[in-house]
């Protein structure tokens, strides 16, 4: 085959596979945007954080299944409510593992799981809690009492990690959204005022950026953190807040060399503000390479949040996230049960990298030169 033949096979490939590589990326992007906001659609377990606790049932395997009695609480509600369907509901029953039972007249006798193959002695619940509750008989033995699969098995606290794993997406991803949004408003905003305006506005702010850029991220994240507490938000904010820097310092260069094209010294001289000038002539010819930095600062929150979960500064338990659920469960790895370790970290590792190669698919697409 001719050399140019070969060339043209060869960059016809290469298109492809970049092609494929990024149609895989934007899927599972899509795919952990979805569960992150319905992950209570698709959990087993829809109480919220996931975190109904079987000790029990700890450690069981993939595909596990258990007969289950469903007991409703006090504050019991059969129907739930629309923002159960996004938060989780609140534990308003008991379940409790059981081998098998019956029902009489105006009790239900259960034999109830010990674990390991043990039963324990037969207990006795009267009807009237489920009657009292607008339950029918037929509905108790329908709804009530019925076999649950774990499809990841169980954790040492006998949670079912199917669910807890799916949960855990929601912290993982939306740290991202938050995280570039405020990173794009404080990066932008500074940016823009020192190339645009130089001097000495131009080098306070540059002094500010290069000392925040000189503090290793994962540090200033927690010492922001400590300050300001720990918990959901929290983490959010302390992320967003140290990931300006790169931001600024590109939209910086790009006032920079815009400033004084023609198209900007002819918004001058037709008498336009220079707010007008900022953010209506310049900034959006900086867009390309802000969306191309937020794309990789995407993917860098996600791995400071799973950094300081693990470290036991971000999500704080209950609430799950992939960083905390490899924290309680690492020791696996080397002691059996390794799945409760690394499906976490393989998480991690598909949502950074489909982050980072749709970065560079935007970059590809958005360059000038390759046009």
């Amino acid at each position: 085959m001719p050399e140019k033949g070969k060339s043209i096979l060869f960059s016809s490939f290469s298109k492809l596979k970049k092609n494929i590589l990024a149609m895989v990326a934007i899927s599972v992007i899509t795919v952990a945007a979805i569960v992150s906001i319905f992950c209570y659609v698709f959990a087993t377990d829809y109480t919220q954080n996931a975190a109904m606790q079987q000790v029990i049932l700890k450690y069981k395997p993939m595909g596990y299944e258990q007969e289950m009695l469903k007991i409703p609480l006090k504050n019991y509600t059969e129907q739930k409510s629309f923002s159960d369907y996004f938060f989780g509901k609140k534990q308003d029953f008991e379940e409790i593992p059981i081998v098998d039972y019956s029902i009489t007249e105006n009790t239900i006798k259960y034999t109830p799981y010990l674990g390991e193959d043990l039963k324990g002695e037969i207990q006795e619940k009267p009807l009237k809690i489920w009657l009292d509750k607008g339950v029918s008989k037929s509905a108790i033995e329908k709804d009530f009492i019925y076999k649950k699969q774990f499809y990841l098995g169980t954790d040492s606290f006998g949670r079912d990690f199917y669910s807890r794993l799916l949960v855990g997406t929601r912290i993982s991803f939306f740290i991202g959204f938050i995280a570039v949004a405020i990173s794009l408003f404080v990066g932008i905003t500074l940016g823009a005022l020192a190339g645009y305006y130089g001097g000495k506005i131009d080098a306070v702010i540059m002094w500010i950026i290069n000392v925040v850029w000189s503090i290793p991220t994962l540090l200033l994240v927690m010492a922001i953190t400590l300050a300001i507490g720990k918990g959901f938000w929290q983490i959010f904010i302390a992320v967003g807040l140290t990931m300006w820097v790169e931001v600024a310092r590109v939209v910086r260069g790009q006032f920079l060399s815009y400033r004084e094209k023609e198209f900007v010294e002819a918004s001058r001289s037709l008498g336009m503000t220079d707010r007008r000038i900022i953010f209506k002539e310049i900034l959006p010819n900086t867009i390309a390479p802000v969306i191309v930095i937020s794309a990789a600062n995407f993917a860098a929150a996600i791995l400071v949040e799973s950094g300081l979960s693990f470290l036991g500064i971000g999500a704080q338990p209950p609430t799950p996230s992939w960083g905390n659920i490899i924290k309680e469960n690492y020791a696996h790895i080397i002691l059996g049960k390794q799945h409760l370790a690394l499906l976490p970290g393989i998480c991690i590792l598909v949502l950074v990298l489909a982050f980072n190669v749709f970065g560079n698919t935007l970059r590809d697409a958005l360059d000038i030169k390759n046009k």
